[in-house]
């Protein structure tokens, strides 16, 4: 077994929320897993890397993205499945560059995501993990019924009309290989047809979804604006609420309660009227403008509730680029976040998807996903930005 000591550094694990002097922590080559983690004196070991004194902290873990999406042409529909995946796998490099070490992908054509996870377990294909979701649940004209294909041969999401469509289609999704459910409550801002708080999925469709998923050990994630879908998907027990745009303080309650998590995606309503003027269609920017406040402000209620929040930017959408994951922290600071929630986000991410046990923290066990910063992520979350940051996914550099 060769194993590799990294050491001289300064250590965030994720767990206690400061910074530890002098650490040091040992790698199994061969799982990628932290064996031996400890401060001051190293053991004296052949293979050894010197981190200089830098600060280390874990991966990031983004539990909301699209990776079959490109950010700058906005193209949504008529794509083949050949540029979805090659689309993706750029993505992806993207991603990993940035210090995202693992994604939840929150909804891809021709069921692309679970492909690539494939080629993942089967060990074909490194780099950023993948948690894939497959096609989206809609309804018939709502957020995610896009024309996919050359010939406009199919969709992006799988429509359903009724509980048994629903029933049927998660079990086709579980069926593939998804681990996580997507489901659309409301209408958004990329869909021409429909507006944000439009009700879409029925609160018995989605208890559908919940009930199939749960059955079969998947999670299920609600894309959620208006509030009358977030109510619905909060009453049928999703395990996420991605956007939560129009939350109620009633809501928020109900999903303390229950321990149901909230995605903000700040990130994707800050980048379409910041980069989106004179480039994207006019509905597009109408619908941002017309929700970002009260967007932002719902989501800093979430905050000073203490609501379970994770990092996902839903990157993708405009101009919200996949290396620009850490901006979600700081702008998680900018609605009332401490640094320690907007760090906890990504440790968040680990427990909603259930990886938890390997990754989001650094410590004995966990695979040694890590980033090498030159600043103090506890002390500023914007030191997480750094373009050069050194990238390690299970002990190997990436970047």
């Amino acid at each position: 077994m060769t194993q590799t000591l990294y050491k001289n550094f300064k250590l965030f694990d994720g767990n206690k929320f400061k910074i530890q002097e002098n650490a040091w922590f040992v790698v199994d080559n061969e799982s990628g897993k932290i064996t031996k983690l400890g401060f001051n004196e190293s053991p004296d070991m052949e293979n050894a890397v010197d981190l200089k004194n830098k600060y280390v902290m874990p991966g990031l873990v983004n539990a909301h993205t699209h990776i079959m999406m490109n950010p700058q042409t906005n193209k949504l529909n008529y794509l083949s499945e050949a540029e979805v995946t090659f689309t993706a796998l750029k993505n992806l490099k993207e991603l990993l560059k940035s210090g995202v070490t693992y994604v939840r992908d929150c909804g891809c054509a021709f069921d692309v995501d679970i492909k690539l996870r494939r080629l993942q377990d089967e060990g074909q294909l490194g780099g950023t993990e993948i948690m894939p979701s497959g096609r989206p649940m809609s309804m018939t004209g709502g957020h995610g019924d896009f024309t996919e294909g050359l010939d406009g041969e199919t969709t992006w999401g799988n429509l359903v009309d009724s509980q048994d469509e629903m029933r049927k289609a998660v079990r086709r999704e579980f069926k593939l290989g998804a681990k996580n459910i997507k489901v659309m409550a409301t209408g958004g801002v990329m869909s021409a047809t429909d507006q944000i708080d439009d009700t879409e999925l029925t609160e018995e469709e989605i208890a559908t979804a919940v009930e199939e998923a749960h059955s079969k050990h998947m999670t299920v994630a609600a894309h959620a604006e208006g509030a009358n879908g977030i109510h619905n998907a909060v009453v049928a027990g999703v395990d996420s609420i991605e956007h939560a745009s129009y939350i109620t303080d009633e809501d928020i309650e109900q999903v303390l309660k229950k321990g149901i998590y909230v995605s903000p995606t700040l990130i994707a309503a800050y980048t379409i009227p910041e980069y989106g003027e004179g480039k994207l269609p006019q509905y597009m920017l109408d619908k941002a403008n017309a929700f970002i406040k009260d967007f932002y402000e719902r989501i800093g209620a979430c905050v000073k509730a203490g609501v379970k929040l994770t990092l996902g930017t839903d990157a993708g959408t405009p101009f919200n680029d996949f290396k620009d994951t850490a901006k979600e922290l700081e702008l998680l600071t900018t609605v009332g976040a401490t640094n320690e929630q907007a760090l906890s986000a990504s440790i968040n991410s680990s427990k909603l998807m259930g990886i938890d046990d390997e990754y989001g923290t650094l410590e004995v066990g966990k695979m040694a996903d890590f980033l090498v910063l030159d600043d103090d992520p506890v002390e500023d979350v914007k030191a997480v930005q750094q373009v050069d940051k050194m990238v390690y996914k299970k002990g190997v550099k990436a970047f």
